[in-house]
């Protein structure tokens, strides 16, 4: 059978041919949303995250306190030479751990404070601040104060880099 014969059921169509314009009109092309809608609340895990980050705030407020006393302490002890032991000890090293205290305190304010409005960069220098807080808390491992600061900055730094947390600071922002 050829295409030619009529009675071909598998052959080209007869009849005349379909015109552009005639019938109904095609149908403008669907609209597909692959995102999803836009998040208004933050999530748990990032929320737990910027209450960690004021944890860290209050710790870091009573490390600053114990250093300024020790630092006084040592200090009037070495001048009024009551405790002889004592006049070892270096109070700068004091002092600089007193600053350190206080820019480590300054810095998780910011982030805490940012959470809400904050993009990416933000969420990693939150990473750094968590992972950089885990490091610097195995110094001082063998007082509690230590441990608190290595499960925190483990805990922030997995909150903060999770799928919760780039969802949250990589959202749109209109």
């Amino acid at each position: 059978m050829s295409y030619g014969d009529p009675n071909n059921p598998y052959g080209a169509p007869q009849g005349q041919p379909q015109q552009p314009g005639y019938g109904y009109p095609a149908a403008p092309p669907v609209q597909q949303s692959y995102g999803a809608a836009p998040m208004t609340t933050m999530p748990g895990k990032v929320n737990a995250a910027r209450v960690m980050l004021w944890v860290i705030v209050a710790l870091q407020v009573i490390g600053a306190g114990l250093f300024v006393f020790s630092a006084v302490a040592i200090n009037k002890a070495k001048n009024d030479n009551s405790v002889p032991g004592l006049a070892d000890y270096p109070v700068g090293v004091l002092w600089a751990f007193v600053v350190l205290a206080l820019a480590w305190l300054v810095w998780a304010i910011v982030l805490a404070t940012k959470f809400s409005s904050g993009g990416n960069n933000l969420r990693v220098t939150t990473l750094v601040f968590g992972i950089l807080t885990a490091v610097l808390g195995v110094y001082p491992f063998l007082v509690v104060v230590g441990i608190f600061h290595i499960v925190l900055g483990i805990l922030i730094a997995c909150f903060v880099g999770g799928a919760d947390g780039k969802a949250w600071f990589g959202r749109p922002r209109y």
